[in-house]
């Protein structure tokens, strides 16, 4: 049976207790010593990738969303890396990995991290954890190598409520996009500063911004929103459909969601539940798109359970 924390629809009222609340471990390494480099060659071509790897045991491997970087799992990688070997990487185009050769394709992307773990020597124990644009990628990345890794997980994941886009909006999207980035680049410092500007720049994506950390906060905004990657692989995963070959995907996976998440709402979560046979679901209350930054110690605990199940 899925593991279901509020299966609900409706809105509960608001759980505040151990929102926002960090153990602080992210914030006591020297993440220097663990950031590596290596050059991958895939259907994006031969491009080199920059990713952080801490913990020795079963791997797990975190592959961040649209805007993101290895930086969104700053509350997660410390946590797993006690009894794992835990890789988190930034994808070409994002964070400090480069825009590929090729074009960036979510097919590509998938086909990316499948020869980024043969390169770095990740074996077919690890598991797989993919959120946003992310998990969209790790779906791609399982259909096509159904023996690559023992479990996959997916946080929040894009790709159902984004396949069927009209061609009009998002073309319109992508022209927003456009303008609103450069600007919020320019307004970041500013609006970290402000209580108010700082909940109205992370209201999308995160459910209570004023109770996260404005380091964290700023770990996000300023990495994601200079990615030179972010508008190609935006349209890209805009309007691309593979739910007819989710029931493909047989290995044991997680769906994790946060039920306020207001960027891919939680509908998404049931349905991925429904296509993948072998799946079970886990949702956090009161936690939007970011629950793994959100809710850190339940998010982790739950991943955990289920990695250990599952090894």
């Amino acid at each position: 049976m899925a593991d279901i924390e509020t299966a609900t629809h409706s809105n509960p009222p608001p759980v505040h207790n151990d929102y926002g609340v960090s153990d602080g471990q992210w914030k006591r390494i020297d993440w220097q010593q663990h950031l590596h480099e290596t050059r991958v060659d895939s259907e994006l071509g031969e491009t080199d990738v920059s990713y952080v790897e801490m913990g020795e045991g079963p791997a797990v491997l975190f592959v961040h969303g649209l805007g993101g970087s290895w930086r969104n799992w700053l509350e997660n990688i410390p946590y797993f890396a006690k009894h794992h070997r835990v890789v988190a990487l930034d994808l070409p185009g994002f964070g400090a990995s480069p825009m590929p050769p090729e074009p960036l394709t979510i097919g590509a992307y998938g086909d990316f991290i499948n020869k980024f773990a043969d390169r770095i020597g990740l074996h077919a124990e690890t598991a797989l954890v993919g959120h946003s644009m992310g998990g969209f990628i790790s779906t791609e990345s399982v259909i096509e190598t159904p023996e690559r890794f023992s479990s996959l997980t997916l946080v929040a994941a894009a790709g159902i409520t984004f396949a069927t886009v009209p061609q009009t909006r998002k073309e319109l999207t992508e022209t927003a996009l456009g303008i609103f980035l450069p600007l919020a680049q320019s307004r970041l410092e500013r609006n970290l500063s402000r209580k108010r500007l700082r909940s109205a720049s992370f209201h999308g994506i995160i459910a209570h911004p004023s109770m996260i950390s404005r380091e964290i906060l700023w770990e996000l905004g300023s990495y994601g929103l200079n990615s030179p990657g972010f508008l190609q692989a935006a349209h890209e995963m805009t309007g691309y459909d593979t739910r007819h070959r989710l029931s493909e995907i047989t290995l044991p996976t997680l769906v994790i969601w946060g039920n306020q998440d207001r960027l891919v709402p939680v509908d998404a979560a049931y349905a991925y539940e429904k296509r993948i046979t072998a799946s079970e679901l886990s949702l956090i209350e009161d936690s939007g798109h970011m629950v793994q930054i959100e809710r850190p110690a339940r998010f982790n605990g739950v991943l955990e359970d289920f990695i250990d199940r599952k090894i």
